[in-house]
């Protein structure tokens, strides 16, 4: 894994406070991906599987992490969170919705513990040729950290073909803006959990934003969600 302190977090933060979202190149290397994907069918890493057609999510399957998480999820959420607060915690403060987050992920933590939020929520999905992933937000629970990351372990146009990542953007008194993305492999993106602040005439308004993937026509698209917070159930 790419050393995160290295990254250049003043050009991220400022695309997650313009655009609500911003991609990191070549977090993971390729034998890291290859690793997470190989230990997709062990049961011992995971709590809960969904098969989201079943719940009408889509077309496909994602499995949730048990505590202990892996090395490697564990050590991306320590060493990501810390350098989103600033931008979380300017997006509370201009829109007025409540109290600051925490510098520290354990600290962040004990306030998910508080909540009865204790199941982790990181997790891994899973799409074959028709699998797509409806919009969607990634609510756990009363207590939420405003935005997450998802990185992708297979390298598009040869592992897999569509399959696009796709965010929209509720455009005040207007129709909604879709945002096509296709990383490759080994990338990240951080993005919105639900919304993001925008600048107008009379102040900052609140912009809700959504996320899915869009209809995979061949092979097989793995990636992993990272969510900061934890889940009730």
């Amino acid at each position: 894994m790419i050393n995160i302190e290295n990254l250049d977090w003043a050009s991220i933060r400022e695309n997650l406070h313009e655009r609500g979202y911003a991609q990191l190149n070549q977090i993971l290397n390729a034998e890291e991906c290859e690793q997470l994907i190989a230990e997709y069918d062990n049961p011992s890493h995971y709590r809960k599987m969904i098969v989201m057609e079943r719940y009408r999510f889509g077309l496909g399957e994602y499995k949730y992490f048990t505590y202990p998480l892996p090395p490697i999820t564990q050590r991306l959420r320590e060493s990501v969170f810390p350098r989103l607060v600033p931008v979380a915690n300017q997006w509370m403060e201009v829109l007025k919705m409540g109290h600051p987050y925490p510098a520290d992920f354990e600290d962040f933590q004990e306030l998910c513990r508080a909540q009865e939020q204790t199941k982790p929520t990181v997790l891994i999905l899973k799409y074959g040729k028709g699998g797509h992933n409806t919009l969607h937000q990634d609510l756990y629970g009363q207590l939420f950290f405003p935005i997450q990351m998802v990185l992708f372990l297979n390298e598009p146009e040869q592992d897999y073909t569509g399959g696009e990542f796709v965010l929209t953007e509720q455009i005040p008194r207007a129709q909604s803006k879709a945002i096509v993305l296709k990383p490759r492999k080994g990338d990240a993106l951080l993005f919105t959990t639900n919304f993001r602040p925008v600048k107008g005439s009379k102040g900052y308004y609140r912009v809700n934003m959504k996320h899915g993937v869009s209809e995979v026509h061949d092979g097989q698209r793995y990636t992993l969600g990272i969510i900061f917070h934890d889940a009730l159930t």
